[in-house]
């Protein structure tokens, strides 16, 4: 007898509920992250304060997307969508970077976090996450590639926003 498997729709909200709070708790330098199911992207924002250099602005963006291009086609891949747009508003700047969830990895988002970090540290807006230990964070990185996975297969509906307030990481169906 051979058992067959299917995902209730559930699970693919819990999968995708869960992938977006891991992601905040791992990477505190993000601000928002929106899954939009029916375009299938993740689109994650970042918050600097003050209005950033333009030319800064236009170098970083064209660094990021020669980076994703980079990394996935060492991986064989090729990205469906790779958007970097950057919105200066009066006191603080949002950058904003969208990947469809196909081709997305959590080594990918490593590595988007680390050029944001390390290009902005001193402008990027980010809660400290001094109680994880090592051990948690990579626990972190584990759950965020096998819900990442999940996602692919199963491609959950619901449009979700999950965003962090006085210390705490809020999921909404939008």
């Amino acid at each position: 007898m051979q058992l067959q498997y299917k995902t209730a729709p559930q699970d693919e909200v819990s999968d995708s509920i869960g992938l977006l709070i891991s992601i905040l708790v791992r990477y505190p330098e993000l601000g928002t992250i929106n899954y939009d199911p029916e375009l299938q992207q993740l689109r994650f924002t970042f918050i600097f304060s003050g209005v950033l250099d333009e030319e800064k602005m236009v170098n970083f963006k064209d660094m990021v997307v020669a980076s994703i291009e980079a990394y996935n086609s060492l991986e064989n891949r090729s990205p469906l969508v790779t958007e970097v747009r950057f919105n200066p508003c009066e006191e603080f700047t949002m950058l904003e970077i969208i990947r469809d969830v196909g081709t997305m990895s959590q080594e990918e988002l490593s590595m988007l976090i680390e050029l944001v970090h390390s290009n902005f540290k001193k402008d990027l807006i980010f809660e400290k996450n001094e109680y994880l230990l090592e051990e948690d964070l990579l626990i972190q990185e584990e759950l965020i590639e096998h819900m990442l996975e999940n996602i692919k297969l199963s491609f959950p509906q619901k449009n979700l926003i999950a965003f962090r307030e006085d210390g705490r990481v809020l999921v909404f169906n939008k």
